[in-house]
C-alpha cells in the first residue's frame, strides 16, 4: 500500500507497524506531529510527559520491561533528556529503544540551531538520518533491528523539511507488537560504578561492532556517477545535493554515526573533487579531516549557520546559480503577534505600561518581547524564567537595586520544569513576581493537552492538576488569582505583587482561544468619537486597522478576525469601542 504522507507521519505509522508498544514525547516542533499521529491511528500506546526526561525515563522502563518503545522531541529536548541518556547508553537495551529528536536548522520555531549528530557522538549511540518520508518510515523499522542486535538505544534524527514535507511512502508488512521478557538483571540497569566502569568498556566495543557494520550495511550507499565531484551527505542535504548536481557522484549516509571510515576512504579516492554537504555544524568533515582524508570543499564554503539549499551547494562547487528576482521593496511588514482574543494580550499590556523588567519563557507569550509591546526582557530555555528572575533579584539586592524582576511563565512550561524554579525561588528567600498564564493547554506547539487539561493524549479524561495548590505546596504563601481580561484588575494585581516584599505568585486561568474556539461578542468603532490616536494599535491586534476618514486615519476593526476580548477598548480613552 502507497500513501502520500510527512516524515513525522512515516514514524508513527512505522512505529505501530514494526510492532512498537509505548511512546511517549514532549511537544516540540518540528516533532510534535509524530505523537498526535500515533494517537490517532490508535494501535499502540502513546502519552505526554510533563518534560522530556520523563519521558525518555518512561521509555527506558518500557523497554527494560521487554517492549519496543519510542521518545519523541525536538533538539533541545535532548537536553533535558540528556541525563537519562547518558546512563542509558551503558545499561543498554531490552525491546529496542529509538530516541526521535527533530532539529530546527533555520531557527522556524527553536531559539537554536542545535545539531543533534552531537549526541549521537557524545553518547557513543547509533544514529540514523532519513533523507525523504519512505527513508522515515524504514529506519524506524532498521532503527529498532539495529537497536536489539547491538543492545543499545538509537536517536532517528530528523529535521524540519523532513519532519514536514510528504512524500510517498509504500508500507510494509505489519508485524504484531513484540514485547521480550522481563528480567531483574542488577548488573546490567544498576548503574553503580562497580558496573558501570565495566559497561563502559561494553559500550567501547560496541562502538568498535557498530563501526564494522557501518561498512556494510545497505544504510549507507554508493551512487557512483560523474566523478569529477564526488559528494558525502546525509538527511535533507542529500535532497538538495541531486536537485544542483543529479549526475555527481554521491554517499549517501543513512548511519550517520559512527561513521564508515573505509567506505568514505575508497569513495574518495575515486573522484577529483571531495565534497562534504551537511546542514549546521561540521560533524563528518571534522571527522573525516581526522581520517586524514583530504576534504577539498566544506564548511570553508558552507555555512554552519541556517539550512542547505541547491544554490549554497552549487555556490560552495563554484558554479553559477540561477540569479532570482530581487524582493519587492515597500511591502507592509507583518511581524507574528498574540491571536486576537489571546489573554496574554492584556497581561503584557499592562506590563509594558509598568515598565518592569520581565524574565521570559518559551511559549506563545514569547511574542511580548516584540515591538510595539516589547516587555519580555529575557527567554533562554524551557523553566528559566522563575529561575533567571530569582538570580536578578538576588543581584538588585546586593547592588542596591529595589526593582523587583517580574517573571511570566505558562503552565504546560510551569510543569516541564517552572516548578523547581519556583520551590528554590520560596526556599532561597527570593524576591520575584511570578505570573503562571494557565490557558489549560501546550499552546504554542497546537493546543495539545497537559497535566492541567484534564485530559490525556488519547483523549481520555485526566486528572486536572490544581496549580495553585502546587505553588501553596512549594512553599509560597502570597497566591493570587487575576483576570487579564481585565486590564485595571491586572495592573492593580501587579502593583500589589510588586510592592509586597518576597515571592509573589499571579494565577491567569484564561483558557487558549484557539485551542478551545472560544468566541465572545464583536467590538466595532464608533468613527465619531475615535480620534485616530493609535493607542489602541499597540496592544498589537491583527484585528484593527487604519481607514481614511476626511483627513484623517481611523481605527477600524474586522469582524472577520476580532474576537472580542475587550482589550483594545480599555485602552481606548476616548469610549470610542464597544460590542458590535
Amino acid at each position: 500500500m502507497k500513501k502520500i504522507i510527512s516524515g513525522n507521519e512515516a514514524i508513527a505509522l512505522s512505529f505501530g507497524d514494526a510492532g512498537g508498544v509505548f511512546a511517549s514525547g514532549y511537544p516540540g516542533t518540528p516533532s510534535t506531529e509524530t505523537l498526535e499521529e500515533v494517537a490517532r491511528l490508535g494501535a499502540v500506546y502513546c502519552e505526554w510527559a510533563p518534560n522530556e526526561k520523563v519521558a525518555l525515563e518512561s521509555v527506558i522502563g518500557a523497554s527494560i520491561a521487554g517492549g519496543r518503545s519510542l521518545s519523541t522531541m525536538k533538539h533541545v529536548g535532548v537536553n533535558v533528556a540528556a541525563d537519562a541518556l547518558m546512563t542509558l547508553t551503558y545499561t543498554g537495551v531490552n525491546g529496542g529503544l529509538i530516541l526521535m529528536v527533530a532539529d530546527d536548522p533555520g531557527q522556524h520555531s527553536s531559539q537554536n540551531e542545535q545539531d543533534s549528530r552531537n549526541y549521537a557522538k557524545f553518547a557513543k549511540v547509533p544514529m540514523l538520518d532519513p533523507a525523504d518520508s519512505q527513508e522515515a518510515y524504514d529506519f524506524v523499522r532498521a532503527g529498532f533491528e539495529i537497536s536489539e542486535q547491538f543492545d543499545t538505544p538509537l536517536m532517528l534524527r530528523t529535521t524540519t523539511r523532513i519532519s514536514h514535507a510528504k512524500g510517498v511512502v509504500e508500507q510494509g508488512e505489519k508485524r504484531a507488537p513484540k514485547v521480550g521478557e522481563w528480567v531483574k538483571d542488577v548488573p546490567k540497569y544498576v548503574m553503580l560504578p562497580n558496573y558501570g566502569r565495566i559497561k563502559h568498556q561494553l559500550v567501547e566495543e560496541r562502538l568498535l561492532k557498530l563501526k564494522a557494520f557501518a561498512e556494510t550495511t545497505p544504510l549507507n550507499r554508493v551512487e557512483m556517477g560523474d566523478t569529477d565531484l564526488g559528494i558525502l551527505t546525509s538527511g535533507v542535504s542529500y535532497q538538495h545535493v541531486k536537485e544542483a548536481y543529479p549526475n555527481a557522484s554521491i554517499l549517501k549516509l543513512g548511519l550517520v554515526h559512527p561513521l564508515p571510515e573505509r567506505k568514505i576512504r575508497e569513495f574518495s579516492a575515486k573522484v577529483k573533487r571531495f565534497m562534504i554537504v551537511e546542514e549546521m555544524d561540521g560533524i563528518f568533515e571534522e571527522q573525516v579531516r581526522a581520517m586524514g582524508i583530504r576534504v577539498d570543499i566544506g564548511k570553508d564554503r558552507i555555512s554552519y549557520c541556517g539550512e542547505v539549499s541547491e544554490d549554497i551547494v552549487r555556490t560552495a562547487a563554484g558554479d553559477a546559480v540561477t540569479a532570482c528576482g530581487a524582493p519587492v521593496e515597500g511591502l507592509p511588514q507583518r511581524p507574528p503577534t498574540f491571536c486576537p482574543g489571546c489573554a496574554h494580550r492584556g497581561l503584557f499590556t499592562i506590563l509594558s505600561k509598568l515598565k518592569v523588567f520581565v524574565s521570559g519563557d518559551i511559549g506563545c507569550y514569547t511574542l511580548g518581547g516584540l515591538p510595539p509591546i516589547s516587555a519580555m526582557h529575557s527567554s533562554i530555555c524551557m523553566g528559566a524564567s522563575i529561575s533567571a528572575a530569582h538570580g536578578m533579584a538576588k543581584v538588585n539586592r546586593i547592588a542596591g537595586r529595589t526593582e523587583k524582576p517580574v517573571a511570566v511563565i505558562g503552565d504546560s512550561t510551569f510543569f516541564h520544569s517552572g516548578m523547581t524554579g519556583l520551590l528554590s525561588l520560596a526556599y532561597n528567600g527570593g524576591n520575584a513576581l511570578v505570573v503562571i498564564m494557565d490557558n489549560r493547554a501546550t499552546a504554542m506547539t497546537g493546543g495539545q493537552e497537559n497535566p492541567g487539561s484534564g485530559r490525556v493524549l488519547e483523549g481520555e479524561p485526566a486528572k486536572q492538576v490544581d496549580i495553585t495548590a502546587i505553588v501553596k505546596a512549594l512553599g509560597i504563601d502570597h497566591v493570587a488569582a487575576i483576570n487579564s481580561y481585565n486590564l485595571e484588575e491586572t495592573e492593580a494585581a501587579i502593583r500589589k505583587g510588586l510592592e509586597t516584599p518576597g515571592p509573589y505568585v499571579l494565577i491567569d486561568s484564561n483558557p487558549c482561544i484557539l485551542r478551545y474556539r472560544l468566541k465572545k461578542p464583536l467590538l466595532s468603532v464608533n468613527a465619531e468619537k475615535c480620534t485616530g490616536c493609535r493607542a489602541c494599535l499597540k496592544v498589537t491586534c491583527v484585528a484593527l486597522g487604519l481607514v481614511p476618514a476626511g483627513d484623517k486615519m481611523k481605527v477600524q476593526i474586522d469582524p472577520n478576525i476580532c474576537n472580542g476580548c475587550g482589550v483594545c477598548s480599555q485602552v481606548c480613552k476616548f469610549d470610542a469601542m464597544s460590542v458590535a
